[in-house]
């Protein structure tokens, strides 16, 4: 565990929180982003986030907006050459705004944001927290942004290394994200705080739902009422395995009719339904688009098993922690992030494939009723020990205070998660 003070309470403190997305767009960090925010502002905090301009605005959570371009209106996921320009607007708007607001504290989220928020602790004097959830340029390389072995990627290497080592306190979404900076890049390790990714388990619980509810929702959607529903929920992309799972599905179907992919996300919904068109599956998958976040356990509730085929070794994977909360057995490769999370609770694939996927989807779907509900309510339980954003943002919290009172930081030492 790491050890904190938490008796002492917050002085009301304005903590500028740089999110250099199009904040809030229901997927991967942005939810990071806001329950952080959430529970910190519950302590006490004064929150603003700094943003890229045409996300969705949350109630309760204050948001400013850098300046936008006519030639770009839609949400830009994972790696994009037009964030080099919303980049240095938002770069922009952040340091007239801590010139004339000066901030208590900076969190910054994202390597763009570690970048910008390192100028403005310059000119500020206020102090840097980068809230790391994966490497830059372990990104763009699965996002096919550019190949590893081009000049492009030994300069975004380099600005890396500059960003890991430029904040005094790194929080990690998980304990592999935590290795990675102190091995690969050679961040001290007690600057590094593992605070892996959580969930709210009082939102997110399938016992908020009756049966009655969920088939009304089922016939909505035209999902079969006589398969068990195998949920996803996340990007649609490569990097997300979502390829490899169609793949897969191609495969199982040639042994087995008694399942349905309920495929919730976006983008690439119009390629994704042509690939199923085209490999007869179209039977067999159904494609909600994007779901808000608000929406995610109404839907989650649908599934009998849930899958995370993430092939990224480098980043989080939050959905696992929805999948836990709402009791749904889960496939996922043996990553691990993936293993952090699901602990002895997984059904791992043995290799990143089709084939060690296919077996583990069979093992899943094999499972008696009975064998379902111990092994959710195992990884339900779970969560709730060791996955609690309260706790989180106590530890955050204590941070805070330290580097703000000019105290010693409070010792690292991983949690125990068993």
């Amino acid at each position: 565990m790491i050890l904190f003070n938490f008796n002492r309470r917050p002085k009301k403190l304005n903590v500028l929180t740089l999110s250099p997305t199009m904040f809030f767009a229901d997927y991967g960090a942005h939810v990071r982003i806001l329950e952080e925010a959430t529970i910190l502002q519950k302590l006490g905090y004064d929150i603003e986030i700094l943003a890229y301009p045409n996300g969705r605005d949350i109630d309760g959570i204050k948001v400013r907006r850098c300046w936008g371009v006519p030639f770009n209106y839609r949400v830009i996921v994972g790696s994009s050459r037009h964030k080099i320009y919303l980049d240095v607007l938002l770069a922009a708007m952040a340091i007239l705004h801590s010139l004339r607001h000066k901030p208590d504290i900076i969190h910054a989220h994202l390597h763009e944001g570690g970048l910008i928020g390192w100028i403005l602790s310059k000119l500020t004097g206020a102090p840097l927290i980068f809230d790391y959830q994966g490497s830059l340029t372990g990104e763009m390389v699965d996002h096919n942004f550019l190949p590893a072995d081009s000049h492009f990627f030994k300069f975004f290497y380099w600005l890396e290394t500059k960003i890991n080592h430029a904040a005094q306190v790194i929080l990690t979404s998980s304990t592999h994200a935590a290795n990675l900076l102190e091995d690969k890049f050679g961040v001290a390790s007690d600057k590094i705080y593992p605070m892996p990714d959580c969930v709210n388990a009082d939102v997110f619980c399938a016992g908020h739902y009756s049966d009655a509810e969920k088939q009304q929702l089922k016939e909505s959607l035209g999902l079969p009422l006589d398969k068990k529903i195998i949920a996803y929920l996340g990007v649609l992309t490569p990097y997300q395995g979502v390829d490899l799972l169609l793949e897969t599905l191609k495969s199982l179907q040639q042994t087995r009719d008694d399942y349905h992919l309920l495929m919730m996300g976006y983008p690439g919904v119009h390629k994704y339904q042509q690939m199923v068109d085209e490999m007869g599956l179209s039977g067999q998958v159904t494609f909600t688009g994007k779901i808000l976040y608000q929406d995610a356990p109404r839907y989650l509730a649908l599934g009998d098993v849930a899958v995370a085929p993430k092939i990224s070794t480098t980043e989080g994977s939050g959905k696992i922690l929805n999948y836990m909360s709402m009791a749904l057995p889960t496939v996922a490769f043996n990553t691990p992030v993936s293993r952090e999370f699901l602990g002895d609770g997984g059904i791992y694939a043995s290799a990143i494939s089709s084939l060690a996927l296919e077996a583990a989807l069979n093992r899943a779907l094999d499972l008696s009723t009975g064998e379902r509900d111990r092994l959710g309510y195992y990884l339900r339980q779970r969560v709730i020990r060791h996955f609690s954003w309260e706790r989180t943002g106590e530890e955050i919290s204590a941070i805070y205070q330290a580097l703000l009172s000019g105290e010693p930081l409070p010792a690292v030492r991983l949690r125990a998660i068993r």
